[in-house]
Protein backbone atom coordinates (compact mmCIF):
# COMPACT_ATOMS: atom_id res chain seq x y z
CA UNK A 1 0.00 0.00 0.00
CA UNK A 2 1.36 3.39 -1.02
CA UNK A 3 2.20 5.77 1.81
CA UNK A 4 -0.17 8.72 2.20
CA UNK A 5 2.56 10.98 3.57
CA UNK A 6 6.31 11.38 3.90
CA UNK A 7 8.02 10.90 7.25
CA UNK A 8 9.64 14.02 8.78
CA UNK A 9 13.15 12.84 7.86
CA UNK A 10 11.97 12.27 4.29
CA UNK A 11 10.49 15.77 4.20
CA UNK A 12 13.91 17.09 5.18
CA UNK A 13 15.49 15.34 2.18
CA UNK A 14 12.71 16.54 -0.10
CA UNK A 15 13.18 20.11 1.13
CA UNK A 16 16.88 19.94 0.26
CA UNK A 17 16.09 18.71 -3.25
CA UNK A 18 13.47 21.45 -3.67
CA UNK A 19 15.99 24.07 -2.56
CA UNK A 20 18.51 22.87 -5.15
CA UNK A 21 15.87 22.98 -7.87
CA UNK A 22 14.67 26.47 -6.92
CA UNK A 23 18.17 27.97 -7.18
CA UNK A 24 18.57 26.44 -10.65
CA UNK A 25 15.29 27.81 -12.02
CA UNK A 26 15.40 30.33 -14.86
CA UNK A 27 15.35 33.96 -13.68
CA UNK A 28 12.28 34.84 -15.76
CA UNK A 29 10.43 31.76 -14.50
CA UNK A 30 11.29 32.61 -10.90
CA UNK A 31 10.05 36.20 -11.22
CA UNK A 32 6.78 35.18 -12.90
CA UNK A 33 6.08 32.55 -10.24
CA UNK A 34 6.98 35.07 -7.52
CA UNK A 35 4.55 37.62 -8.97
CA UNK A 36 1.86 34.93 -8.95
CA UNK A 37 2.58 34.16 -5.29
CA UNK A 38 2.33 37.83 -4.35
CA UNK A 39 -0.97 38.03 -6.19
CA UNK A 40 -2.31 34.93 -4.41
CA UNK A 41 -1.39 36.32 -0.98
CA UNK A 42 -2.98 39.67 -1.88
CA UNK A 43 -6.22 37.95 -2.92
CA UNK A 44 -6.28 36.08 0.37
CA UNK A 45 -5.61 39.31 2.26
CA UNK A 46 -8.36 41.22 0.50
CA UNK A 47 -10.94 38.43 0.79
CA UNK A 48 -10.26 37.99 4.50
CA UNK A 49 -10.62 41.75 5.06
CA UNK A 50 -13.82 41.90 3.03
CA UNK A 51 -15.36 39.14 5.13
CA UNK A 52 -14.26 40.38 8.55
CA UNK A 53 -14.02 44.19 8.37
CA UNK A 54 -17.48 44.93 9.79
CA UNK A 55 -17.52 42.32 12.57
CA UNK A 56 -17.36 44.14 15.90
CA UNK A 57 -16.41 41.15 18.04
CA UNK A 58 -12.61 40.97 17.85
CA UNK A 59 -12.34 37.21 18.35
CA UNK A 60 -15.00 36.43 15.75
CA UNK A 61 -13.48 38.92 13.30
CA UNK A 62 -10.08 37.26 13.64
CA UNK A 63 -11.63 33.81 13.26
CA UNK A 64 -13.41 34.75 10.02
CA UNK A 65 -10.31 36.45 8.65
CA UNK A 66 -8.13 33.50 9.61
CA UNK A 67 -10.49 31.02 7.97
CA UNK A 68 -10.25 32.78 4.60
CA UNK A 69 -6.69 34.11 4.40
CA UNK A 70 -5.08 30.64 3.89
CA UNK A 71 -6.45 30.56 0.33
CA UNK A 72 -3.26 32.39 -0.69
CA UNK A 73 -0.84 29.71 0.48
CA UNK A 74 -3.16 26.94 -0.71
CA UNK A 75 -3.06 28.39 -4.23
CA UNK A 76 0.73 28.67 -4.03
CA UNK A 77 1.18 25.06 -2.92
CA UNK A 78 -1.33 23.51 -5.33
CA UNK A 79 -1.03 25.75 -8.40
CA UNK A 80 2.69 26.43 -8.04
CA UNK A 81 4.36 29.75 -7.19
CA UNK A 82 7.41 31.17 -5.41
CA UNK A 83 6.81 32.74 -1.98
CA UNK A 84 9.67 34.46 -0.15
CA UNK A 85 8.65 33.30 3.32
CA UNK A 86 8.43 29.67 2.25
CA UNK A 87 11.74 29.93 0.41
CA UNK A 88 13.56 30.72 3.65
CA UNK A 89 13.63 26.92 3.95
CA UNK A 90 16.37 26.96 1.32
CA UNK A 91 18.58 27.35 4.38
CA UNK A 92 18.63 23.57 4.75
CA UNK A 93 20.17 23.08 1.31
CA UNK A 94 22.69 25.82 2.13
CA UNK A 95 23.70 24.19 5.41
CA UNK A 96 24.09 20.91 3.55
CA UNK A 97 26.34 22.74 1.07
CA UNK A 98 24.12 21.66 -1.81
CA UNK A 99 23.56 25.28 -2.86
CA UNK A 100 25.75 28.38 -2.54
CA UNK A 101 25.05 31.50 -0.48
CA UNK A 102 25.04 33.43 -3.77
CA UNK A 103 22.38 31.12 -5.18
CA UNK A 104 20.25 31.45 -2.06
CA UNK A 105 20.47 35.25 -1.95
CA UNK A 106 19.73 35.47 -5.67
CA UNK A 107 16.57 33.40 -5.23
CA UNK A 108 15.44 35.35 -2.18
CA UNK A 109 15.99 38.69 -3.94
CA UNK A 110 14.17 37.72 -7.13
CA UNK A 111 11.28 36.16 -5.24
CA UNK A 112 10.97 39.07 -2.80
CA UNK A 113 10.82 41.61 -5.63
CA UNK A 114 8.39 39.43 -7.59
CA UNK A 115 6.13 39.04 -4.54
CA UNK A 116 6.11 42.83 -4.12
CA UNK A 117 5.13 43.34 -7.76
CA UNK A 118 2.32 40.80 -7.43
CA UNK A 119 0.84 42.46 -4.35
CA UNK A 120 1.06 45.91 -5.93
CA UNK A 121 -0.72 44.74 -9.08
CA UNK A 122 -3.61 43.17 -7.18
CA UNK A 123 -3.93 46.12 -4.77
CA UNK A 124 -4.10 48.54 -7.70
CA UNK A 125 -6.69 46.46 -9.59
CA UNK A 126 -8.83 46.14 -6.44
CA UNK A 127 -8.65 49.91 -5.96
CA UNK A 128 -9.52 50.63 -9.59
CA UNK A 129 -12.38 48.13 -9.46
CA UNK A 130 -13.94 50.23 -6.69
CA UNK A 131 -14.02 47.32 -4.26
CA UNK A 132 -12.81 49.42 -1.32
CA UNK A 133 -16.14 51.24 -1.56
CA UNK A 134 -17.84 48.10 -0.23
CA UNK A 135 -20.13 48.69 2.76
CA UNK A 136 -20.29 52.46 2.18
CA UNK A 137 -16.51 52.76 2.11
CA UNK A 138 -15.94 50.97 5.41
CA UNK A 139 -13.79 48.36 3.68
CA UNK A 140 -11.56 51.15 2.36
CA UNK A 141 -11.43 52.64 5.84
CA UNK A 142 -10.49 49.25 7.23
CA UNK A 143 -7.63 48.94 4.71
CA UNK A 144 -6.27 52.25 5.98
CA UNK A 145 -6.61 51.17 9.63
CA UNK A 146 -4.75 47.92 9.03
CA UNK A 147 -1.85 49.75 7.36
CA UNK A 148 -1.83 52.41 10.12
CA UNK A 149 -1.61 49.81 12.86
CA UNK A 150 1.22 47.99 11.13
CA UNK A 151 3.02 51.24 10.43
CA UNK A 152 2.93 52.09 14.13
CA UNK A 153 4.76 48.95 15.29
CA UNK A 154 8.21 49.33 16.82
CA UNK A 155 11.19 47.58 15.24
CA UNK A 156 11.39 45.02 18.05
CA UNK A 157 7.68 44.22 17.98
CA UNK A 158 7.62 43.81 14.19
CA UNK A 159 10.79 41.67 14.29
CA UNK A 160 9.51 39.32 17.02
CA UNK A 161 6.11 39.01 15.35
CA UNK A 162 7.85 38.25 12.05
CA UNK A 163 9.75 35.38 13.67
CA UNK A 164 6.54 33.89 15.07
CA UNK A 165 4.77 34.29 11.75
CA UNK A 166 7.24 32.46 9.56
CA UNK A 167 7.84 29.81 12.18
CA UNK A 168 4.19 28.87 11.67
CA UNK A 169 4.14 29.49 7.89
CA UNK A 170 7.19 27.30 7.26
CA UNK A 171 5.73 24.56 9.45
CA UNK A 172 2.67 24.70 7.20
CA UNK A 173 4.88 24.43 4.10
CA UNK A 174 6.90 21.64 5.73
CA UNK A 175 3.77 19.71 6.66
CA UNK A 176 2.19 20.25 3.25
CA UNK A 177 5.34 18.76 1.69
CA UNK A 178 4.68 15.61 3.69
CA UNK A 179 1.18 15.18 2.21
CA UNK A 180 0.95 13.30 -1.08
CA UNK A 181 -2.60 14.29 -1.98
CA UNK A 182 -4.30 17.62 -2.64
CA UNK A 183 -6.71 17.39 0.29
CA UNK A 184 -3.86 16.67 2.69
CA UNK A 185 -1.86 19.64 1.44
CA UNK A 186 -4.89 21.94 1.76
CA UNK A 187 -5.65 20.97 5.35
CA UNK A 188 -1.99 21.13 6.38
CA UNK A 189 -1.71 24.63 4.92
CA UNK A 190 -5.07 25.85 6.18
CA UNK A 191 -4.92 25.44 9.95
CA UNK A 192 -1.39 26.74 10.71
CA UNK A 193 -1.98 29.81 8.49
CA UNK A 194 -5.33 30.31 10.15
CA UNK A 195 -3.54 30.26 13.52
CA UNK A 196 -0.99 32.89 12.44
CA UNK A 197 -3.68 35.25 11.15
CA UNK A 198 -5.81 34.87 14.29
CA UNK A 199 -2.69 35.50 16.40
CA UNK A 200 -1.91 38.68 14.45
CA UNK A 201 1.66 37.77 13.45
CA UNK A 202 3.49 39.84 10.82
CA UNK A 203 4.03 38.39 7.32
CA UNK A 204 6.26 40.42 4.99
CA UNK A 205 4.46 39.56 1.73
CA UNK A 206 1.01 40.05 3.25
CA UNK A 207 2.20 43.41 4.59
CA UNK A 208 3.28 44.42 1.09
CA UNK A 209 -0.38 44.13 0.13
CA UNK A 210 -1.77 45.72 3.29
CA UNK A 211 0.44 48.80 2.98
CA UNK A 212 -0.15 49.21 -0.77
CA UNK A 213 -3.92 48.87 -0.34
CA UNK A 214 -3.88 51.21 2.64
CA UNK A 215 -1.92 53.88 0.76
CA UNK A 216 -4.23 53.61 -2.25
CA UNK A 217 -7.35 53.79 -0.07
CA UNK A 218 -5.90 56.84 1.68
CA UNK A 219 -6.14 58.71 -1.65
CA UNK A 220 -9.93 58.70 -1.28
CA UNK A 221 -11.26 61.24 1.31
CA UNK A 222 -14.36 59.10 1.90
CA UNK A 223 -12.27 56.11 2.90
CA UNK A 224 -10.12 58.30 5.15
CA UNK A 225 -13.27 59.55 6.87
CA UNK A 226 -14.60 56.00 7.18
CA UNK A 227 -11.37 54.93 8.89
CA UNK A 228 -12.06 57.29 11.76
CA UNK A 229 -8.33 57.71 12.37
CA UNK A 230 -6.62 60.79 13.70
CA UNK A 231 -4.12 62.67 11.54
CA UNK A 232 -1.35 61.22 13.72
CA UNK A 233 -2.45 57.65 12.95
CA UNK A 234 -2.99 58.44 9.27
CA UNK A 235 0.64 59.58 9.08
CA UNK A 236 1.64 55.93 9.61
CA UNK A 237 0.25 55.06 6.19
CA UNK A 238 3.03 56.02 3.82
CA UNK A 239 6.06 54.56 2.06
CA UNK A 240 8.49 55.37 4.88
CA UNK A 241 6.43 53.54 7.51
CA UNK A 242 5.90 50.66 5.08
CA UNK A 243 9.66 50.24 4.64
CA UNK A 244 10.23 50.64 8.38
CA UNK A 245 7.80 47.79 8.95
CA UNK A 246 8.97 45.51 6.15
CA UNK A 247 12.64 45.58 7.20
CA UNK A 248 12.18 44.09 10.69
CA UNK A 249 9.32 41.83 9.59
CA UNK A 250 11.40 40.43 6.72
CA UNK A 251 14.38 39.84 9.02
CA UNK A 252 12.08 38.16 11.52
CA UNK A 253 10.55 36.01 8.78
CA UNK A 254 14.04 34.88 7.75
CA UNK A 255 14.94 33.90 11.32
CA UNK A 256 11.59 32.18 11.87
CA UNK A 257 11.83 30.10 8.70
CA UNK A 258 15.53 29.60 8.07
CA UNK A 259 16.58 29.04 11.68
CA UNK A 260 13.57 28.02 13.79
CA UNK A 261 12.33 25.54 11.18
CA UNK A 262 15.04 24.93 8.58
CA UNK A 263 18.14 24.76 10.78
CA UNK A 264 16.25 23.06 13.61
CA UNK A 265 15.06 20.20 11.41
CA UNK A 266 18.47 19.92 9.77
CA UNK A 267 20.04 19.43 13.19
CA UNK A 268 17.36 16.89 14.14
CA UNK A 269 17.39 14.80 10.97
CA UNK A 270 20.80 15.36 9.37
CA UNK A 271 23.33 16.52 11.96
CA UNK A 272 22.23 14.65 15.09
CA UNK A 273 22.09 11.20 13.41
CA UNK A 274 25.61 11.68 12.00
CA UNK A 275 26.93 12.61 15.46
CA UNK A 276 25.27 9.53 16.95
CA UNK A 277 26.79 7.30 14.26
CA UNK A 278 30.27 8.70 14.88
CA UNK A 279 29.80 8.34 18.64
CA UNK A 280 28.76 4.68 18.32
CA UNK A 281 31.70 4.01 15.96
CA UNK A 282 34.10 5.54 18.49
CA UNK A 283 32.67 3.41 21.32
CA UNK A 284 32.87 0.23 19.22
CA UNK A 285 36.49 0.96 18.20
CA UNK A 286 37.46 1.40 21.81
Amino acid sequence: MEKRMLLPAEVCEETIKTGIKKTKNDIFQTIILAIMAGAFIAIGGFASSAASHSIKNVGLSKLVSGAIFPVGLILILICGAELFTGNTLLSIALIERRITLKGLLKNWTLVYVGNLIGTLIIAFIIFEAGLFATNFGLLGGYAIKVAANKGGLTFGTAFASGILCNFVVCLAVWGASAAKDVVGKIFMAWFPIMAFVISGFEHSVANMYYFSSGMLAKLNPEFVKASGLSSEKLANVDLIHAVNNLIPVTLGNIIGGAVFVGAAYWIAYKHAPSIETKFKATINNN
